[in-house]
């Protein structure tokens, strides 16, 4: 890779430049940043002393990137997005530590989004124009508005499917055969002058043999529940009212579905990836859980989860 290129009306007071990057006109970096290689530092940008940009970013013009910013490779960051530092800003007056903000690989930040300090930007996450980020983006979402929220997931995720009906759409279950250990479970529904009754048979009706069962329910429309695997418990989640949208990820593909039928449950085996929003204000939501609660089996952070179903180990 060719020296890094800095432009005359540039001002550069930091030696910690990759090769191949280029720093346009009217861009001033204190000392101390840390900037990869390959980077694209547009004209007019601001980067502080404690601020680390990996390989292959992309800084737009008009950005200020503050003390505690953490930027991992592959990030594209939009005209005019602004990042913060401190909750409490006063005039002259400075906090011993800042908060850090982490941008995690490939993730996107459009022009003139507002992410608030201390949060992560998951990756491959899409941060939309405009957008005020004032909760943690989970990896691979889609979020826009103010404040942001989750309309879609990036790359393979489909529009979301819906599970109502009598049985479970041809749709639904075309989208859930190509994600592995993933897959519906339909219960029997009788009804009479008496009411409906749906019945599920321990033995005979699962996939696993449950030991616990836990209900969710009173979850505020914006919250995201679940963001996590299991190592060896198989679940069942079953919405008996309202409706939720649930993300489901083997590490290889992802899928989001709507559970609004209490007549089926989605069975969702180990080392599925798998989260929860979009509950409506009545939404009730069941889970069967084949092992006792155990802090131990959970893998609560992506980045780890994917090493796994990778290969890499944990």
């Amino acid at each position: 890779m060719p020296s890094p290129f800095l432009h005359p009306a540039a001002i550069c007071e930091t030696s910690s430049i990759g090769s191949g990057t280029r720093i346009w006109a009217f861009t001033h970096i204190l000392p101390g940043a840390v900037i990869g290689q390959d980077c694209n530092i547009c004209d007019h940008v601001f980067i502080e002393s404690d601020v680390i940009i990996g390989d292959r970013v992309t800084v737009k013009c008009g950005v200020q990137l503050w003390d505690g910013l953490r930027i991992a490779d592959d990030v594209f960051i939009g005209p005019n997005a602004t990042f913060t530092n401190d909750r409490f800003p006063r005039s002259r007056q400075r906090h011993a530590k800042k908060l850090n903000t982490t941008l995690d690989t490939a993730c996107s930040i459009g022009a003139g989004a507002i992410v608030l300090p201390g949060l992560q930007i998951g990756t491959h996450a899409v941060v939309g124009a405009g957008a005020v980020v004032t909760h943690d983006v989970p990896p691979y979402a889609i979020v826009v508005g103010n404040p942001a929220r989750i309309i879609g997931y990036e790359e393979d995720c489909q529009p979301a499917e819906t599970s109502s009906g009598v049985d479970v759409e041809a749709s639904v279950r075309s989208a859930l055969e190509v994600i592995a250990g993933v897959s519906f479970v339909q219960f029997p529904k009788f009804r009479d002058l008496r009411g409906s009754l749906i019945p599920i048979e321990f033995s005979d009706s699962l996939p696993f043999q449950p030991r616990r069962l836990f209900r969710v329910s009173e979850v505020t429309s914006q919250r995201i529940r679940g963001e996590h695997a299991h190592r060896e418990c198989h679940q069942l989640l079953m919405c008996v009212n309202g409706s939720i949208r649930v993300l489901v990820d083997n590490g290889r593909q992802r899928r989001e579905v709507v559970l609004d039928n209490p007549q089926q449950g989605l069975h969702i085996a180990p080392m599925v990836w798998a989260s929860q929003r979009g509950f409506t204000a009545d939404a009730v939501a069941m889970v069967l859980a084949s092992h006792p609660y155990d802090n131990a089996d959970y893998i609560r952070n992506y980045d780890d989860f994917r090493r796994v179903t990778t290969g890499g180990g944990l």
